[in-house]
């Protein structure tokens, strides 16, 4: 799918020449850049700030449990030598369940996380598709395309999309 619209985009590059010298005068053409948007659109910072403060006493969780798993760890090995043999099995039986605790509430976080992010990155975009589509008819562009490989600077009309977003458009 990616190749086809890779393709498509090549094939519309390459016709863009021919059809801005046969229609110079009425041709109008912008850029935006999406990573940027996610960057610095004022929503974006918002959305990441509220993800943020979702996460943090998670992550912060996290942490600690990656301490203490560590902290035991090295004591197993430290002490593993002079410990009775019942007490080493008990401490590696310990270790083994905190580390399998540990992984699976990681992969919750980062499940969790991305399935937010997502949403966020979503309600972003189409807010930002909005703003597109209104500067597009407001300003007469013909065309606006997203992530390509190279655009000239004086086509982008990222600036006025993050401004439109921030003004709440």
């Amino acid at each position: 799918m990616k190749t086809k619209i890779a393709t498509l985009l090549v094939a519309l590059m390459a016709s863009l020449p021919v059809s801005c010298a046969l229609a110079s005068d009425t041709t109008k053409i912008g850029y935006v850049n999406t990573q940027r948007i996610f960057r610095d659109a004022p929503t974006a910072v918002k959305a990441a700030k509220k993800i943020e403060a979702e996460f943090t006493k998670r992550d912060q969780d996290l942490q600690r449990m990656a301490k203490q798993l560590q902290t035991l760890q090295e004591s197993l090995e430290k002490n593993s030598v002079t410990m009775a043999e019942t007490e080493r099995r008990t401490k590696e039986k310990d270790l083994n369940e905190l580390s399998r605790e540990f992984q699976r509430k990681q992969r919750e976080f980062r499940e969790d996380l991305n399935l937010r992010q997502n949403e966020e990155n979503a309600a972003i975009i189409e807010k930002a598709n909005k703003a597109i589509k209104q500067l597009a008819e407001s300003e007469k562009y013909d065309l606006i395309v997203q992530d390509v490989v190279w655009v000239s600077p004086r086509l982008d009309v990222t600036d006025k999309i993050i401004k439109a977003l921030s003004e709440g458009k």
